[in-house]
């Protein structure tokens, strides 16, 4: 079994290594502005969960992720290619929607404060 500090070098190189390959390499015309946000390779390396996060609405979300899985034994073969390991992993894509979420929290936030200030004023 690698190591914890093994696994997450392994978890950023294949981050660096998908990103490179979605962005340049993927000539998909249902993917939409895709950014590859974190990788977690299981323990026995046979798993990936690759965490993408897709700038636009439900829809365009959707079409990329069924682009991504459309890909992924592309991305899995070239990820083999350049990655040093015995067994590459299959790759699972799963929609990263953190950016989405920070973005309406700060304009949840701005709302409430400007709220705040319209009341003390008052």
């Amino acid at each position: 079994m690698p190591s914890r500090q093994r696994i997450a070098r392994i978890d950023h190189e294949v981050q660096r290594i998908l990103g490179i390959l979605v962005t340049q390499e993927l000539k998909d015309p249902r993917l939409g502005f895709v950014t590859v946000t974190r990788a977690e390779v299981s323990d026995d390396l046979h798993q990936c969960k690759v965490f993408v996060s897709v700038i636009g609405d439900r829809e365009q979300a959707h079409q990329t992720l069924d682009a991504l899985h459309h890909a992924s034994r592309f991305l899995r073969g070239e990820l083999g290619r350049r990655i040093d390991l015995r067994h590459t992993p299959e790759l699972v894509f799963i929609e990263d929607r953190t950016t989405e979420r920070a973005i309406q929290l700060a304009k949840d936030l701005r709302a409430d404060a400007e709220r705040r200030q319209t009341e003390h004023a008052e």
